[in-house]
């Protein structure tokens, strides 16, 4: 079958959503490297452990997007003679290793919070700090919606994956925000309160961990993708003249693209060359259904008895 021209087009548009999701994730790590900054400073002069934590744990997060942004640059590399299928398992892995961090982050928070509860008392945290923590909140917040739109509409597990680590941030800072305020509130006795807060939102943050480190090692085992995408590519080759009906349909992901092994079934009695036709036919028209199908794989089959 000669090589349809949606199989360019495809590819580029991998290729450009893979790099928006590089531009927008240059952007957020400028972010985090001025938060991560503000925070450290804040919480020295304002005699706030948990700020300081919250700042070293954004400082992960600029680790994170190097890895994204590693994963999306190999991602978006064509096939080769090496790599036939192309190099989006690469995207899949930099997910796992953001994931990955969030689980490490929620355990290094949850350990420092647990010598906060069980340490000394020590001097409250100046009233500034919580004007600090607002900020870094909405930030935060903005960049997660942001981040995740971006990685729904360009189909990246790695940008989705960054973009739940800055909700954990926004989770840790509304947990150092409660637990500062009851400090202040309280008084005296009342200083373990952000360790305590902080530990609520290790476990949220270690959830959301744990579930996308399940989804992108789901990706890198090639499970099929969700239902009524299947079901989108069997009414698509099925709207294809001549198709009688659709016996297979396999889909697996790879990064940023779709690869499609289907087999469709037509009358026995057409010409080679008409099945030949019908199987590139098939092949363009799911190319160009934007469903970042980079490659489909058509079986043409006769139809049963």
């Amino acid at each position: 079958m000669p090589e349809s021209s949606g199989t360019a087009e495809a590819a580029a548009k991998v290729a450009e959503s893979a790099r928006q999701g590089i531009r927008l994730t240059l952007r957020t790590m400028a972010v985090n490297i001025v938060l991560a900054a503000v925070k450290i400073v804040a919480g020295a002069l304002g005699r706030s452990h948990v700020l300081v934590a919250d700042g070293v744990e954004s400082v992960t997060d600029v680790v994170g997007e190097i890895a994204v942004i590693g994963g999306l640059r190999i991602a978006a590399i064509p096939p080769d003679k090496e790599h036939p299928y192309g190099h989006g398992k690469a995207e899949s892995l930099a997910a796992l290793v953001v994931s990955l961090g969030l689980v490490v982050t929620a355990a290094a928070i949850a350990v420092q919070s647990i010598r906060e509860v069980l340490g000394n008392p020590h001097e409250r945290p100046a009233v500034f700090t919580l004007y600090v923590l607002v900020g870094a909140i909405v930030v935060k917040e903005v960049m997660f919606r942001v981040l995740h739109r971006k990685g729904q509409s360009i189909g990246s597990q790695a940008v989705e994956s960054d973009a739940w680590h800055h909700r954990a941030d926004a989770l840790t800072s509304i947990a150092a925000f409660v637990g500062i305020s009851v400090a202040l509130i309280g008084g005296p006795g009342y200083e373990a309160a952000d360790g305590w807060a902080a530990l609520v939102a290790c476990a949220v943050i270690a959830y959301n961990g744990v579930r996308l480190f399940r989804s992108a090692l789901d990706e890198m085992m090639d499970r099929a993708p969700p239902p009524e995408v299947e079901a989108k590519i069997r009414r698509i080759a099925g709207s294809i003249p001549d198709v009688v009906a659709i016996e297979k349909c396999r889909v697996r992901r790879s990064g940023l693209s779709l690869f499609v092994d289907i087999h469709v079934e037509v009358d026995g009695n057409l010409t080679v060359r008409r099945g030949h036709e019908i199987a590139h036919d098939v092949k363009q028209a799911l190319q160009e259904a934007g469903l970042s199908i980079v490659d489909a794989t058509v079986h043409i089959e006769p139809v049963a008895g």
